[in-house]
């Protein structure tokens, strides 16, 4: 799935020469954390957030009413004095799992999405990640997830669709991790039923191990020294 279909694309945005306080009654107004800034073509030049704000402000101003010369001072700070200027960005044609590594390596809650003239097409946050892969892993639908630890050969993933399908049970995803122990795999099928007794059954005894998916990786982390 491409970014350009997950991301926001109608982006509340702020202009360099706004004044702080603006931009925090944005957020506030909006219910966002995150406002590009833009010039008059639409191009992203920076972009300020919660944290940012708040980092300018003195804490006299959360703890109680300014006085009057301090918000005075303040009035005059202008959005491009605390935006981080050349915002790390990320195409529309980037996929969400380019999306979620960038997040991961970059620490940053949001990207904006911007063409190949640097102009903003879209906003894509970590929440907008998390509501396309539960679209995409179809875990919003009820069902149970399934473990099953195999070899790791070809082959093995087609015999277990093929045995869960001849149960006539519906498929809302499927993922294949990597385990601790070299030549295994573990497979995790998401299947739209509650009763999965007779095919966890019918897997055992095809030779194949079955694994709780909510104790697995803290079964297979190393022990502490």
């Amino acid at each position: 799935m491409f970014v350009s279909r997950s991301m926001v694309s109608r982006v509340i945005t702020i202009d360099k020469d706004a004044t702080i306080f603006e931009a925090q009654e944005k957020m506030a107004a909006k219910k966002v954390r995150h406002l590009p800034v833009v010039d008059a073509d639409n191009r992203l030049i920076g972009i300020v957030t919660d944290r940012d704000i708040r980092s300018a402000m003195p804490y006299s101003l959360f703890k109680e009413a300014c006085k009057p010369e301090e918000q005075e001072k303040l009035a005059r700070i202008k959005v491009a004095a605390i935006m981080s200027r050349n915002p790390k960005t990320i195409s529309p044609m980037h996929t969400i799992q380019d999306a979620l590594l960038m997040i991961k390596e970059e620490q940053v809650g949001a990207f904006p999405v911007v063409d190949d003239d640097g102009k903003l097409k879209g906003i894509l946050s970590v929440r907008d990640l998390l509501r396309a892969f539960i679209n995409v892993l179809g875990i919003g639908q009820p069902g149970t997830l399934v473990g099953i630890e195999v070899e790791e050969k070809v082959g093995q993933l087609k015999n277990i669709v093929d045995a869960i399908t001849e149960e006539n049970i519906s498929f809302g995803s499927v993922l294949v991790a990597q385990t601790w122990e070299t030549g295994n795999r573990a497979v995790f099928p998401y299947l739209l039923t509650n009763n999965v007794a007779k095919v966890k059954k019918k897997l055992t005894g095809m030779g194949y191990k079955m694994i709780d998916p909510m104790n697995w990786y803290l079964d297979k982390l190393p022990e502490k020294p």
